[in-house]
């Protein structure tokens, strides 16, 4: 159960690797990590940014294949290679307007902390450390790319009225 208000979301923003992907990845012949996504997590990202909230990813992360992913989905705001996710998250708040406590942010991991202390609604999936956890709104009973995405963003669209409420919902 959410302690959060989330009708007043407007913006959601996400970590890739441990949220939108698994923790455990493979590797390339070259050393690059090879991920998997959700697709029921790309459904419910695509629905949101049709709905009118502002996605956005933060990411350490440096796959071209992330940002066309999410690029596909209708994501526009994707920060690949941020050494310090606080500086990218100031940034969106600056370019969309949406003030930081109207953000929620799901991350697993230490790189994560400062800024999930910033936003308004931290949250989490079932599998980050037990210091993200201590400080989320919410833990959903999801592992990172399996589904935690999806539970979080399906929430919020129910909560705003979104959800499987017109044909916008029917399609991709």
């Amino acid at each position: 159960m959410f302690d959060f208000d989330l009708t007043k979301i407007k913006a959601m923003v996400f970590d890739v690797d441990g949220v939108l992907s698994c923790s455990t990845i493979a590797m390339d012949e070259e050393g690059q990590p090879l991920r998997t996504l959700n697709v029921k997590d790309g459904y419910a990202i695509q629905l949101a940014v049709k709905r009118g909230l502002v996605v956005a990813i933060i990411s350490g992360g440096r796959s071209q294949n992330i940002v066309r992913r999410y690029e596909y989905l209708g994501v526009r705001h994707i920060y690949m290679g941020s050494s310090y996710k606080l500086r990218d998250l100031d940034d969106l708040a600056a370019r969309t307007g949406i003030a930081l406590d109207e953000m929620l942010y799901m991350g697993d991991d230490i790189p994560d902390y400062e800024v999930m202390q910033r936003v308004g609604c931290p949250v989490c999936p079932a599998d980050a450390v037990p210091e993200i956890k201590a400080i989320s709104c919410y833990v959903s009973p999801f592992s990172g790319g399996s589904g935690a995405a999806r539970d979080v963003v399906e929430q919020v669209l129910k909560a705003q009225g979104g959800w499987m409420t017109d044909k916008v919902a029917f399609g991709w």
